[in-house]
């Protein structure tokens, strides 16, 4: 197949787009692959959406390879389903709803599970219809607050979701491990430098859990990894060590004492050790700081009050703590909130006052029985020293909710995490019967007593993916593709206005199609330099230049990921190309 630039329906820029924050969202707009149409909405122009279709082919064939079987949902979805299994409220904000002209109430699909449970339901009804793997690639639609960085993070998006049903645990282990395998041979043929690590489940509910992130600075997702062991989680997964519990008898009494204008942190410490007499040494890790939060459950209008109390020496990572009360909103007070509960003391809030007032109050896993704490004394200016755990004050229970930092022991007791980050491009989780139960989905066993169905989930963000694949390859002057999602195999560039040199271009280019080469053929009237400065932003892997050697009998073939150029025959180009692109 000859794509032909001088009709290609394609515009490069020179100049990067205003908006752009990342290398993927700047180089998919000037090399001509997609165009803003609104907020995380983008149009796929001719050359990105054959990146697109490039993925998902590959996607398509390795899940096929499990037995996977493909099937379509439409994106506009009724209420009734998501509200049996409570995530029509449990979405709050992120979905778009709408109504029909009668009334109706529908959403533009987030994720499709429910319809999947019910089809496989009203379908199969025998322990001998089982084990059963179905997938879509499929538009979801998510009102994101703040979409950013292109296609990474939009609106609407291309996902491949697919969904495993078995007749037990064991089934559904097997039916996880088939798409895990997958999962690899997808990301390793489109070229990715990928990690994989455990992960919430999030919304969709579930046990195990794990997220495949394309290794890039730019990406949304930190993720840590041990020094010793293969051990990576993203930080929202990661688990705290706790430390043993400790001895409440023969330990100092808890006393408050006065700490002038201390409301932070640091002013406490620098107190403690330079102003107030007590005999030792303070550090941030001795005090307990108090946040305090509201929640509120989906589909309720009632904000709860929550404390949350974490090691002064570390800040409230705030997806962290989101992602252990999902579904619930969570939001920091505000002005009002304080003056709306006098009780809690700006700077200098401790658990007592939250205890009196019941409010609910978690900490740290840190924190267990028998660990003393300088922390506020619900009075102005005022701290309680050596406060103990199961003594003085008793938490209501403990969240992860402090940051995670380098350095830190890993969860498995081998070395310690240093931190990446990353793009998400898979997420495998092991739902079991979430979804089933909600809608009773048995199968009838070999003894005619029912058995109820275990689900898997399995996504892939494929547009995404043309995103992720941006981020690792390309350079300074553009998109470098892997060969196995560029547009075109290769890029025939016809140098010069000697007829000579358009012939051997053209012959070039029919030979090499004729042999099942995609090739794009720039063969607009347009100067050298601008046809080689747009070969290297539209990032095909190899470049063939048809020029001035054309006298001499050779032709110039650059290798776009490596810079290296080489001299061929002209007599020989053809075999030397279809070789080296595997055709």
């Amino acid at each position: 197949m000859i794509t032909r630039m001088s009709s290609l329906f394609l515009r490069t820029l020179r100049e990067d787009p205003a908006d752009a924050e990342v290398p993927s969202h700047r180089l998919l707009v000037r090399a001509g692959y997609v165009r803003r149409v609104a907020p995380g909405g983008y149009t796929w122009l001719p050359l990105g959406l054959r990146v697109l279709r490039n993925i998902e082919a590959v996607v398509r064939e390795e899940m096929g390879a499990i037995g996977a079987q493909e099937i379509q949902f439409p994106a506009l979805l009724p209420k009734e389903p998501y509200e049996a299994t409570g995530r029509w409220t449990e979405y709050g904000d992120s979905v778009f709803r709408l109504k029909d002209r009668k009334g109706a109430d529908y959403l533009l699909g987030p994720t499709h599970e429910e319809l999947f449970t019910l089809t496989v339901k009203g379908e199969y009804s025998s322990y001998k219809d089982y084990p059963v793997i179905l997938y879509q690639i499929q538009t979801k639609y998510r009102d994101e607050a703040r979409p950013r960085a292109g296609i990474l993070r939009g609106r609407e998006f291309v996902m491949k979701d697919s969904y495993s049903f078995d007749l037990d645990d064991a089934g559904l282990a097997r039916s996880y491990q088939l798409h895990r395998d997958a999962y690899i041979k997808i990301f390793d043929r489109l070229g990715l430098d990928y990690v994989i690590v455990a992960a919430m489940s999030g919304a969709m509910g579930g046990s195990a859990s794990e997220e495949f992130l394309a290794v890039a600075p730019t990406g949304e997702d930190t993720y840590v990894r041990s020094t010793e062991s293969d051990y990576a989680a993203n930080v929202e997964a990661v688990t705290t060590p706790a430390p043993p519990p400790q001895p409440l008898d023969g330990r100092p009494e808890a006393q408050v004492h006065h700490t002038p204008n201390t409301p932070t942190i640091e002013t406490l410490v620098d107190f403690l050790n330079h102003e107030a007499d007590l005999g030792r040494v303070f550090t941030a890790a001795d005090t307990l700081k108090n946040v305090m939060v509201k929640v509120r459950q989906p589909g309720q209008t009632e904000w709860r009050l929550l404390g949350v109390g974490v090691p002064g020496d570390r800040e409230v990572d705030m997806k962290r703590l989101e992602a252990s009360l999902e579904p619930a909103e969570v939001s920091l007070l505000d002005d009002a909130d304080f003056a709306a509960h006098p009780f809690l003391v700006k700077g200098y809030i401790g658990p007592g006052a939250l205890a009196a007032n019941g409010v609910r109050y978690v900490v740290d896993p840190r924190v267990v029985p028998g660990t003393a704490w300088v922390t506020g004394a619900d009075k102005v200016d005022h701290h309680v020293v050596d406060l103990l755990c199961g003594r003085d004050f008793t938490p209501d229970g403990t969240i992860e909710a402090a940051e995670v930092r380098e350095g830190d022991p890993s969860p498995d007791g081998r070395g310690t995490l240093v931190a990446a980050r990353g793009i998400e491009i898979g997420h495998i989780f092991q739902l079991g019967r979430k979804y089933t139960d909600a809608f009773e989905v048995d199968a009838l066993g070999p003894d005619a007593k029912p058995v109820r169905i275990t689900m898997g989930s399995y996504g892939v963000g494929v547009s995404r993916l043309v995103a992720a694949i941006a981020e690792q390859h390309h350079d300074e002057l553009g998109l470098v593709w892997p060969r196995a999602v560029a547009p075109a195999d290769v890029h025939v560039v016809i140098a010069g206005k000697d007829d000579a040199v358009a012939e051997g271009g053209e012959r070039i280019a029919a030979e090499l199609s004729a042999r099942g080469v995609r090739v794009l053929l720039d063969d607009r009237k347009a100067t050298p330099g601008v046809k080689f400065a747009d070969a290297e932003l539209v990032g095909v892997p190899t470049i063939v230049v048809v020029g001035r050697g054309l006298a001499k009998g050779v032709v110039e073939i650059k290798d776009r990921r490596t810079g290296d150029r080489e001299e061929v025959p002209v007599d020989d180009v053809i075999e030397h190309l279809v070789t080296l692109v595997g055709r």
